[in-house]
């Protein structure tokens, strides 16, 4: 137990702990796309298949369900979900850039090195999802409901959290420029670590957040010019 530890056990304080994001439980052995059959779309079912570069661009699809999947490289740019899951499943160097997703979940899921530039999810669920190496500016994700994420080593400036409802989240490592969280809802720990946190907008809906590194000043910095403060020499 380190100093801080043994202070807050001494003080009868309960630490602000984040639970981390169950892993994805994939299958033991993943079979290779076959196109059409593994296309994503109207009300597809999909088990334990590897799309390996494959490529959904400008697609409109409804009510996809996959389980236990390995994208990899594969492109989304532009496309359209609607009220589909993905669960259980890896995202590695990913293209999401204008993807429109609404009422989209991803559960049990893990993406690294992908880009969701100029991407909307609105009103869906990630539950257990870590997202890590990507790059997310800007993203929206107004409406979602957020549990047990992790956002690691993102590039997120102008990402867009408005209405948001946060559950165990944390951001670490992440530039958060210019992000918004306007009327988000922190419904349990939510925590920033060593991450950029200049000019960020809607600072109030963060309260209970805990906030380590230089970005606490800087966050101080926006609460306070939310608040009509005006600092002289």
């Amino acid at each position: 137990m380190d100093a801080r530890m043994a202070q807050i056990a001494r003080q009868g304080v309960t630490p602000r702990r984040i639970k981390n994001p169950t892993e994805p439980r994939l299958p033991l052995s993943l079979r290779p796309a076959e196109m059409p059959r593994d296309a994503l779309e109207d009300d597809a079912i999909i088990r334990g298949v590897v799309y390996d570069a494959e490529h959904f661009v400008g697609i409109s699809a409804e009510a996809v369900e996959a389980e236990g999947c390995r994208f990899e490289n594969a492109r989304f740019t532009g496309s359209r979900l609607l009220r589909s899951q993905f669960s259980d499943s890896v995202f590695s160097t990913c293209d999401f850039a204008e993807l429109g997703a609404q009422d989209v979940s991803l559960i049990r899921c893990a993406v690294t090195g992908s880009r969701f530039t100029g991407s909307s999810w609105k009103s869906g669920t990630f539950r257990d999802v870590r997202v890590e190496n990507c790059v997310i500016a800007p993203g929206l994700f107004r409406h979602m409901k957020l549990y047990a994420v992790v956002f690691s080593d993102c590039k997120m400036a102008g990402a867009d959290f408005q209405s948001a409802e946060m559950h165990n989240v944390k951001f670490e490592n992440c530039d958060l420029t210019g992000g918004q969280f306007a009327n988000a809802k922190n419904l349990g720990v939510v925590r920033f670590e060593g991450c950029t946190l200049l000019d960020v907008f809607g600072t109030a809906s963060l309260k209970g957040a805990v906030v380590q590194g230089p970005g606490a000043m800087e966050l101080a910095l926006s609460l306070a010019r939310e608040a009509g403060l005006v600092f002289e020499p």
